[in-house]
């Protein structure tokens, strides 16, 4: 296990070379990742979903199992954010200890999260669609808790963007897909053109998030990505305490084998970029935010395979 996630994740990463030797080389620029991740948002993460779901035969035992992956997913989020809001909130008058709190919790669990899975646990769609699942709660959270949790401000929360957003959205046309086995029907009336279209364009989901990483990381400045202490300290809660928790939580619990290593994988994905998002939006911690993202990001080579030795 070590090797194979070990080997994953360098290939993951190394997506991430063209786009910061074109940002090096000025032939892109940061200016232009807004229109990257609006096709990155609106059109391969949702082909992400749909491609998950048409893959996997339907059972009500199996979409049973992802409901209780969402609550669980849901409310283990909760409880670690809520614990380090217990631990923190004297200091939460500075925006840096808002901006820990939600990326020590918050992880990029579709984009990085769901190739480690594939690979990890080849063939198995159900873990895949975990990923789904995963990806929806952690995004309900983000416009509800996590923007409470940033501003202490109730005004700022929305229940709306939390519900009515493409991941959402696709999981809501996803999982009737699912139920009406709409994927071998398609197969069957010779669609596998549609079906291999929308693959492709989930295949690229990853690729595209980590060039655009690759962007941002070629322009940022060196010397404040790796001299903040606090951000080595949301890193190591993201990547170690987080997803320690989240498999202690489980371990004991009368759950099968694929459960329990995707809650332990899902949650040890290094910092969700939707923290930088909401540090733009309320906190003012933008460079603390991006920084978490990344350094997170380029740690994880060592901390996910030796977490997948757990499993």
């Amino acid at each position: 296990m070590f090797l194979i996630a070990l080997s994953n994740v360098l290939i993951t990463l190394l997506y991430a070379a063209p786009g910061f030797a074109l940002c090096k080389a000025k032939k892109v620029f940061a200016n232009h990742l807004s229109s990257l991740s609006v096709i990155l948002i609106y059109i391969c993460s949702p082909c992400m979903v749909v491609n998950s779901f048409l893959g996997l035969p339907f059972g009500w035992v199996t979409l049973g199992k992802m409901g209780i992956f969402f609550v669980v997913t849901l409310g283990l989020q909760i409880i670690f954010i809520g614990v380090l809001w217990l631990i923190l909130r004297k200091k939460f008058a500075d925006s840096a200890y808002r901006v820990l709190t939600i990326g020590a919790a918050m992880g990029n669990v579709g984009f990085f999260g769901l190739p480690i899975v594939s690979a990890l646990l080849p063939g198995n769609h159900e873990a895949m669609c975990y990923s789904a699942v995963y990806v929806l709660s952690m995004n309900m959270l983000t416009f509800t808790i996590g923007v409470f949790c940033l501003t202490g401000d109730k005004k700022f929360m929305s229940v709306k963007h939390a519900l009515l957003n493409p991941t959402t959205l696709s999981v809501v046309v996803a999982i009737p897909l699912y139920m009406l086995s709409a994927g071998d029907w398609m197969r069957n009336m010779g669609w596998d053109v549609l079906l291999s279209a929308i693959e492709l364009l989930g295949k690229m989901t990853t690729p595209m998030c980590m060039v655009i990483l690759g962007i941002r990381l070629g322009a940022v400045s060196f010397k404040k990505l790796f001299m903040r202490p606090m951000v080595y300290l949301t890193s190591a809660l993201k990547l170690l305490v987080f997803p320690l928790f989240c498999y202690a939580a489980v371990y004991f619990l009368p759950l099968d084998f694929t459960f329990k290593a995707s809650i332990l994988i899902l949650s040890s994905a290094p910092c969700a970029s939707v923290i930088l998002n909401l540090a733009e939006m309320h906190a003012g911690e933008t460079e603390l935010a991006a920084n978490s993202v990344l350094l997170s990001t380029l740690m994880c080579f060592m901390t996910i395979p030796l977490l997948a030795m757990l499993i």
